[in-house]
């Protein structure tokens, strides 16, 4: 078996940082040796840190908190053997802080905006355009991006069906958990009793340019974005319009078709199947969904599959060239952590780091 990568975690108390650091403890490929956070945090033991997330507190090892903003950390962590780095970063400090550690020789793996779309900046999603894996490290320091949370309900289903039947239009709207804002909005808005402000800026526009990117595509897009009182889970409406005639039938066998392609289960984060095609969405019963089945309450730190599916139900055609579909996905799982991981998977599956 091959050893294990010694991996850090670009952050320490927030939401995504704490769902890496929950699914590097057994993961097969990587394991957790450090953890950076802020200097307010830094000296701290990391079973200190208090714990944001439902599921219970994995044994971490007796790590203490480095200093994100020590210059010279990423340099002795690499002297040290650590050779990977998972980015839950603000946008803002990524920005710099993120191609420093690269530039180390640490593979940075982002959850952050701050890069999405940068040449030579991979922005991938394993299932759709892993090729563009292939300019990991051509901006001088091995840097990839995962992707927007929002975007990971549209995109999977209409990857396969822009393929088969040539996407001219997409309008969408979502239903957004309160924790893709973080612990702190999290906290506020689960203590009001009153309405919440549910707009959230920027993200129409952030899912918007992502979609285009990955799909190497410009057509027309509508996207509204709101928040709703739910913890996890992003849940979106799509209407999309086609080049060529659909019918409810052979939308569902595309993404059927498309399915049975990404049955390698050579990756650990990977999901049984990428697409979970139900009749109707639940948003309590379908949260964690491996592609294939739904768990109750799995432990994200053992199941990494779990929550790593996308499901899609509602599928009609309301014209011959318009598909109608909701997506559903783990937001913190698939949106963010479990995605970041999954891309560093496949890096690491195309030796390159």
């Amino acid at each position: 078996m091959q050893e294990r990568y010694q991996a850090v975690v670009l952050g320490s108390s927030g939401l995504v940082a704490q769902r890496l650091q929950q699914r590097l403890m057994h993961h097969p490929m990587f394991t957790l040796s450090a953890v950076a956070g802020s200097s307010e945090r830094a000296g701290s033991a990391l079973l200190d840190i208090p714990w944001r997330l439902d599921d219970p507190r994995p044994q971490f090892p007796p790590l203490q908190i480095a200093d994100i903003h020590d210059h010279g950390l990423p340099q002795r962590l690499f002297e040290m053997g650590i050779r990977v780095a998972f980015s839950a970063l603000p946008s803002e400090q990524a920005q710099t802080l993120e191609p420093h550690w690269a530039s180390s020789g640490i593979a940075v793996f982002s959850n952050a905006s701050a890069h999405r779309g940068k040449e030579g900046v991979p922005l991938v999603i394993p299932e759709i355009n892993s090729h563009d894996l292939r300019s990991f490290g051509q901006v001088g320091y091995p840097l990839a991006c995962a992707t927007n949370c929002t975007l990971l309900p549209l995109i999977l289903p209409l990857a396969p069906l822009n393929q088969t039947f040539g996407l001219t239009q997409v309008k969408m709207r979502s239903e957004q958990a309160i924790s893709g804002g973080g612990y702190r909005l999290m906290d506020e808005i689960n203590e009001l009793k009153h309405q919440f402000n549910s707009e959230i800026p920027g993200e129409a526009e952030k899912t918007a340019a992502e979609l285009k990117h990955i799909l190497a595509w410009d057509g027309p897009i509508s996207i509204r974005c709101e928040r709703v009182r739910r913890n996890d889970g992003h849940h979106v409406f799509v209407e999309a319009t086609f080049d060529h005639a659909v019918t409810p039938n052979s939308a569902k066998a595309c993404l059927e078709a498309w399915n049975a392609s990404f049955m390698d289960q050579s990756h650990p984060s990977a999901p049984i199947v990428p697409l979970h095609i139900v009749e109707q969405i639940d948003i309590e019963k379908h949260l964690f969904s491996d592609g294939l089945s739904f768990e109750d309450a799995p432990n994200p730190a053992l199941d990494l599959q779990a929550g790593m599916g996308v499901v899609v139900g509602a599928i009609s055609c309301p014209n011959p060239h318009t598909v109608c579909f909701e997506g559903y996905s783990h937001n913190t799982l698939r949106g963010a952590a479990g995605g970041v991981i999954y891309l560093a998977e496949l890096a690491a599956s195309m030796d390159l780091f």
